[in-house]
């Protein structure tokens, strides 16, 4: 039997946090003779991979042929803004059963997408499920070292700037590593109604009054929801001024909440007065998109001890947890 061309010029695109369309060129004698089509996708691991990671299922691909461009989704388990490399081969299944195959095209590289808001609506979901009866509070918080806010007072006209957001949480976050802000807490303790006195990122404490940050001036988004091998989980939530640079950002990539009501963090209006209400059941971290005025809140050192263990700088996400993971990736 006539050998088979070997496939040329690879073309991706279309392409998703879990999926693509590729297609090729092949000699149009091939066209009526090809079966099927074995396809090769290798993830490009580096340095930052995580470790914990469980190990990919095998990577050929042999589908039967159809019309290209073909969809590849749902045949390896594709991670979220993952490099990855293809390679293609075509084959004709005889009647002995064994295959006749060209040659392997050139390897071409490409990089899945963020998850698209529709994957964050489902990570929202389970955020909620989880998210328990909501706790009144009045400030927002920040703490870090002591030199962290002399600098800013010092060389940033005193204000906290927006700095860019770290790779903590879902791999496929389109915050990570893109948006610009300043994180605060603002859970309580159950106990007390007031900030807890233990921090994981230094023992000053910046706390402004809820109100100077949130608002009915104010845009709500959901940005995540992970945890860190804990039975502790987190919801990333970001507070943009109407019509702001990150209000702009998060409109086209977050789902946004109605911020009188929702399960995480709401502002409601009683008796004439803004009521600020958290969730009890999960670490809420704030990201504020706009610079800070340190004058508009109050500097003070607690008296908890700084809980390293607790910090989510560049925190891998757990991707066994059936509670806050989804189908798409990690």
């Amino acid at each position: 039997m006539e050998l088979l061309s070997t496939p040329h010029s690879i073309e991706i695109n279309n392409i998703t946090c879990d999926s693509f369309r590729i297609s090729w060129a092949m000699e149009d004698s091939d066209l009526e003779r090809v079966t099927h089509y074995f396809i090769d996708l290798n993830k490009k691991e580096n340095k930052n991979s995580n470790k914990f990671k469980h190990r990919d299922v095998p990577t050929k691909l042999v589908a039967k042929a159809v019309a290209l461009p073909m969809t590849v989704r749902g045949h390896w388990f594709l991670s979220p803004r993952t490099e990855y490399s293809v390679a293609v081969q075509t084959a004709v299944k005889q009647s002995d059963g064994e295959y006749l195959v060209s040659g392997w095209s050139e390897t071409v590289e490409f990089c899945t997408g963020d998850y698209a808001k529709e994957h964050l609506a489902q990570l929202q979901e389970k955020a909620e499920q989880i998210a328990g009866r909501m706790l009144r509070f009045s400030v927002f918080y920040r703490n870090h070292h002591k030199e962290y806010f002399q600098h800013a007072r010092t060389h940033c006209g005193n204000m906290l700037q927006p700095y860019l957001k770290d790779s903590s949480g879902s791999h496929g976050s389109p915050t990570s590593g893109m948006l610009h802000g300043v994180f605060f807490s603002c859970n309580t303790e159950f106990n007390t109604g007031q900030p807890p006195q233990d921090s994981p990122y230094g023992r000053w404490r910046f706390q402004i009054p809820a109100q100077r940050l949130f608002n009915p001036s104010t845009n709500l988004y959901f940005a995540d929801f992970y945890c860190m091998y804990t039975a502790y989980h987190y919801a990333i939530l970001v507070l943009a001024p109407k019509g702001s640079l990150g209000d702009r950002f998060c409109r086209d990539r977050l789902p946004l909440l109605d911020i009188a009501c929702n399960k995480f963090l709401t502002c409601s209006v009683e008796d004439g007065e803004l009521v600020f209400r958290h969730a009890q059941d999960l670490i809420l971290e704030i990201i504020y998109t706009e610079p800070v005025d340190l004058s508009l809140g109050t500097l003070g050192e607690i008296s908890g001890h700084q809980l390293m263990s607790l910090s989510t700088a560049d925190a891998k996400k757990d991707p066994s947890c059936k509670t806050c993971n989804i189908s798409v990736g990690r």
